[in-house]
């Protein structure tokens, strides 16, 4: 085997054992030991870092060079990622007017008396209602913090993996060459 077959074979194995472990931050809803910070709204179908999972399946790993580049097609990865603040635009009021209607619309009430049923699911709806109804009120420019749920970057865990896969493939190399002198 040559040097950069070794150095090929290093860089997959890595690709993708570090792409395996920040998959699993979705099913830790942590970034490894790190809890996320809980979602102020409520949750309406499970965690909000994969209520349609298109988050998860955006990451690519790419080998370039000497590197392993990741990245996310989904236009909020970063800001998820990292962290920051948004600003309340046009667009946005629509989205929460249009959620405000959705949940608000989804309140049962009872056939007979035409009033609102006092149930577990009605009561989180109204919530819900009544959250998205604030968002929507909020004016344009206002900034809207986004605490960071990191999925991706440096961590000691990492680290570690890299070493162990390091040390199997020198180790591997390295019985090969023994083989070899032994002929």
């Amino acid at each position: 085997m040559n040097f950069e077959q070794f150095h090929k074979n290093i860089l997959n194995d890595v690709k993708t054992e570090v792409m395996e472990e920040f998959d699993r931050n979705f099913e830790r809803k942590a970034f490894f030991d790190k809890t996320w910070p809980r979602n102020k709204l409520v949750n309406r179908k499970g965690s909000m870092m994969a209520r349609s999972n298109n988050l998860r399946r955006g990451f690519r790993a790419k080998i370039q060079g000497d590197k392993i580049v990741f990245s996310n097609s989904m236009p909020y990865a970063k800001i998820q990622n990292e962290g920051g603040e948004i600003l309340v635009t046009h667009r946005m009021k629509k989205y929460f007017w249009a959620m405000y209607y959705q949940a608000s619309g989804n309140i049962k009430v009872s056939s007979k008396t035409g009033k609102q049923l006092n149930n577990a699911r009605n009561q989180r709806l109204s919530i819900e209602a009544e959250q998205f109804k604030a968002l929507a009120l909020m004016p344009v420019g206002k900034k809207i913090k986004i605490p960071s749920r990191r999925v991706i970057g440096p961590h000691p865990k990492i680290r570690d993996s890299v070493e162990r896969i390091v040390n199997h493939h020198l180790s591997e190399i390295n019985e090969q060459i023994l083989n070899n002198l032994r002929q």
